[in-house]
């Protein structure tokens, strides 16, 4: 069975994982921000920097974390959405008698 009409081409494959990486960077850099920064403010007092400082780092790296993921899940599931539907396109018709 002839399968090179199911891979997606590499420029599609990596503007699919540029896209994941930036929108799973900057969706995560927002919910960590959002969820660290009250916690931070509770157990640390000082000004708004200190606490910019200290959550820096572990938002930092729970975005990175999850730009890697998407970039390396939404390749994944586009290449998985082509391979399906030209499956199904492609197999022969059975009818049941």
């Amino acid at each position: 069975m002839e399968t090179t009409r199911w891979t997606i081409a590499p420029l599609i494959r990596d503007s699919f994982s540029m896209i994941g990486s930036a929108v799973g960077g900057t969706a995560s850099a927002f919910y960590g921000f959002n969820h660290a920064m009250p916690v931070v403010r509770r157990w640390i007092k000082g000004s708004l920097w200190v606490h910019f400082l200290v959550s820096g780092p572990p938002v930092i790296v729970f975005s990175s974390a999850c730009a890697g993921l998407a970039g390396g899940a939404l390749p994944a599931l586009s290449q998985l959405v082509s391979s399906s539907y030209h499956a199904a396109v492609s197999s022969p018709a059975t009818s049941r008698d």
